[in-house]
């Protein structure tokens, strides 16, 4: 009861600060929201939003670990992304797009990580949406690891043709990786195991996706 109780006086204390974040953006007052926000990142990790945003994810595991618990650690790190997300619309408004990119991928990064070891994806209505982070980012090149997070993630989520359109953008970075193209061949394996029905649902039809397929057979090296 203690645990539960604190996890839902952190997310009461997460929804009055974006509150706040989001009264401060609306006005613009982008320095007093990026000072807001380092506060949080203080509180939280113990460093302000730029140092948050370079640091990997497991270092920033480590400063949440400390000793809580598993759903703990959960929670924090989904304030953490959120504050992450709201970090980059500051640095955004700010004029700050480096800035900006390092924390919409660290958010993003963090997210994917976080749903990976989920089975059920039930997250508090603050926390940023795949979709919105990735539309944040549509004018970078996402790292490899990035695009193959998000295409576990769309795969496990059933969105079969957004999984597809994740493995072609790391074949288009490494067209000549023939570990991913195997990888890419497995996954076309797992795929056209399904019905007709959920691959439909998915927007890919079998013959889509036997033409994706066909593509890959036709990358891999001779005797491969």
């Amino acid at each position: 009861m203690i645990r539960r109780d604190y996890i839902l006086r952190m997310i009461a204390e997460c929804v009055r600060m974006l509150a706040r974040i989001n009264s401060l953006k609306r006005d613009q007052r982008w320095n007093e929201a990026a000072e807001a926000l380092d506060a949080e990142f203080q509180r939280l990790a113990g460093a302000g939003a730029q140092a948050v945003a370079r640091l990997s994810e497991t270092e920033l595991l480590a400063r949440l670990i400390a000793g809580e618990s598993t759903q703990t650690v959960r929670h924090k790190t989904l304030v953490l992304t959120t504050l992450l997300k709201e970090a980059g619309d500051v640095a955004a408004g700010q004029n700050r797009p480096d800035e900006s990119r390092e924390c919409y991928l660290k958010a993003l990064n963090l997210l994917l990580e976080t749903l990976a070891r989920e089975e059920v994806f039930e997250f508090p209505e603050f926390v940023p949406k795949v979709e919105l982070l990735v539309a944040a980012l549509a004018n970078d090149v996402l790292p490899m690891r990035t695009h193959a997070r998000l295409m576990q993630h769309y795969e496990r989520a059933g969105n079969f043709a957004k999984a597809e359109d994740a493995l072609f953008a790391m074949l288009e970075a490494e067209p000549d990786n023939a570990a991913l193209v195997e990888f890419g061949l497995t996954f076309y394996q797992r795929l056209l195991a399904q019905s007709d029905a959920a691959l439909n649902a998915a927007n890919l039809p079998r013959p889509e996706a036997e033409e994706g397929q066909k593509e890959l057979q036709r990358r891999q090296p001779r005797g491969g």
